[in-house]
């Protein structure tokens, strides 16, 4: 106790007083929120092992007019998921675990697909288990809509009947193996994981601020109310839910600074460069996330960071090693971007050390050679489509975003760096390849304009196991509908043969019996694919 009562002492970070300069333009950053009766953000900034800027806008609760302050205690979102990683790591460094076992040794309520799902594929994102609070909003009980716990996680787990990919084949966001690894925790450790957390991490780092929202129904002095706008106004958007791990740490920007300080110099055992390692994918191709945390270069500078949202709360916090910077920004308004306010802060202390990397020059294309790439193209790896349009003499993706020519059947998707490659082939094919170096090959398909007899064959209800849930489908005002009790109907709107898309965004494909009649769908999202539904009736 001795020892960890000298470290957090001396992580205690010695506050100086920004450039009047910085400052000012750190003020102009979120001039947005600082505007009178709005919620806003807190920022924090410390360079060299010392904070040197602390500053905070906007409300931390609209009703009784409370202002916030570099002390309010904000939710995190996934900023959180680096806290359980480390905790991960450091039942590894003490031999109890390691991070190749298969998960169902410590959670066997994961089903067996026959395929091994390592407790490194979950801190990777690479396990192909579908994310839990997807499965729940095609439900109809999306987050924030009743209280889920970590037994909901593990019934949800329990029930798929697949994965999204081969454990290891690709890199998918998902809450669900952070989840896991919380529940992993305890299991391991035969300790609360919030209490573990505390015991192990919060407390030797002086992080006294730092707790799980592991009970939402907890007073926690200091905190601030998270909003969403909606008609005009203000509303509170809380995470009434008690699920952690993978959101839910309740914190200040002082004591992330104090944790991005403490995990650069070497404390907790130097864990830095596990932490730091990024995945790998079977195929040999590296991710740009490691353990919790996003290893990528912003502006040519290197960065390790991650992002946050959960509820109305919205968070990033970055490090930027070479130049030993930390950038902390916390929110309580779901209008608030993190992202682009860290970034826009770390600018103004990174000064000529970040520069744009140049976007490859437009080229000149004939018009009839554009026309001849536009069409439909449906996804090799998920079934999404893609359609490519002509609109004012340029060819554009779904009709919005203009597609760059760069070089002959190579185009840029707008300003991005997101690249759709031409292939020479029959039938045609478009290659998408990605910043991080993903690759996604789309082929040409013919649009489908179904006839009422076609559709009528789809109607009937469907049910799921997987997501407790059935729809009916139905003929109405001559399309197809999706309806799902009490009062939701989502209008299928035809994309290729047998599959629909939804307003949400969703992908509805039918199956069929020989004689043309539905036999089952299937629904997929962003971060779930192809959840099961079979037909009972109609």
């Amino acid at each position: 106790m001795r020892a960890a009562a000298l470290l957090a002492l001396l992580l205690v970070p010695h506050l100086a007083a920004a450039q009047p300069d910085a400052a000012a333009r750190v003020d102009s950053v979120f001039a947005a929120w600082r505007a009178p009766g709005v919620p806003g953000c807190a920022v924090g900034v410390a360079q060299n092992g010392r904070t040197v800027l602390r500053r905070a806008y906007g409300l931390a609760e609209l009703e009784h007019q409370v202002p916030n302050t570099p002390e309010t205690v904000f939710e995190a979102g996934s900023v959180s998921k680096q806290f359980t990683a480390a905790a991960v790591v450091l039942l590894a460094r003490q031999g109890r675990l390691s991070l190749e076992d298969d998960i169902r040794r410590w959670i066997p309520e994961v089903p067996d697909y026959g395929l091994t799902i390592t407790i490194r594929h979950l801190l990777n994102h690479t396990s192909g288990l579908r994310d839990w609070g997807s499965v729940m909003e095609i439900a109809g009980w999306p987050r924030g809509s009743r209280i889920h716990t970590h037994a909901h996680v593990l019934d949800i787990v329990a029930r798929q009947r697949s994965l999204n990919f081969h454990p290891g084949a690709q890199y998918l966001y998902s809450n669900t193996g952070y989840n896991l690894l919380a529940i992993l925790v305890e299991r391991v450790s035969g300790t609360r994981f919030a209490e573990f957390s505390r015991r192990e991490i919060f407390q030797p780092l002086g992080m006294t601020h730092t707790q799980w929202r592991d009970d939402f129904t907890r007073i926690v002095p200091g905190r601030a109310q998270a909003y969403t706008r909606r008609g005009g106004e203000f509303r509170l958007q809380m995470p009434f839910e008690n699920v952690h791990g993978n959101g839910g740490l309740l914190t200040t920007v002082d004591d992330l600074l104090r944790w991005n300080q403490a995990i650069a110099s070497g404390a907790l055992g130097g864990i830095l460069g596990e932490m730091e390692t990024r995945g790998r994918l079977a195929g040999g191709r590296q991710i740009e996330y490691a353990l919790g945390l996003r290893v990528a270069p912003y502006r040519g500078v290197r960065e390790v960071a991650h992002s946050g949202s959960t509820a109305g709360y919205r968070a990033y916090l970055a490090r930027y090693p070479d130049q030993s910077l930390s950038v902390a920004v916390l929110c309580n308004a779901s209008g608030a971007n993190p992202t682009l306010l860290a970034h826009r802060t770390a600018d103004v202390f990174l000064g000529d050390a970040a520069r744009d990397t140049p976007l490859p020059p437009a080229i000149t294309v004939d018009a009839a050679e554009l026309e001849r790439h536009a069409g439909l193209y449906r996804s090799t790896r998920t079934g999404e489509p893609m359609s490519l349009v002509m609109a004012e003499g340029r060819l554009t993706h779904g009709g919005g975003q203009p597609l760059v020519p760069i070089a002959p059947g190579v185009f840029r998707r707008g300003e991005s760096e997101t690249r759709i490659e031409m292939l020479n082939a029959t039938p045609a094919l478009a290659r998408v390849v990605y910043p991080d170096g993903d690759t996604v090959v789309f082929e040409a398909v013919p649009a489908w304009e179904p006839t009422p007899a076609q559709l009528a064959e789809l109607t009937g209800e469907y049910q799921g196991h997987e997501a407790e849930a059935t729809f009916t489908v139905a003929v109405e005002e001559n399309r197809l509908v999706l309806r799902r009790r009490p009062d939701t109907v989502l209008p299928l709107a035809p994309a290729y043969q047998d599959a629909f898309t939804t307003p949400e965004g969703w992908l509805v494909r039918f199956s069929r019996f020989r004689e043309g009649r539905g036999r089952a769908l299937t629904i997929s999202v962003e971060r779930v694919r192809d959840l099961f539904f079979a037909r009972i009736a109609g």
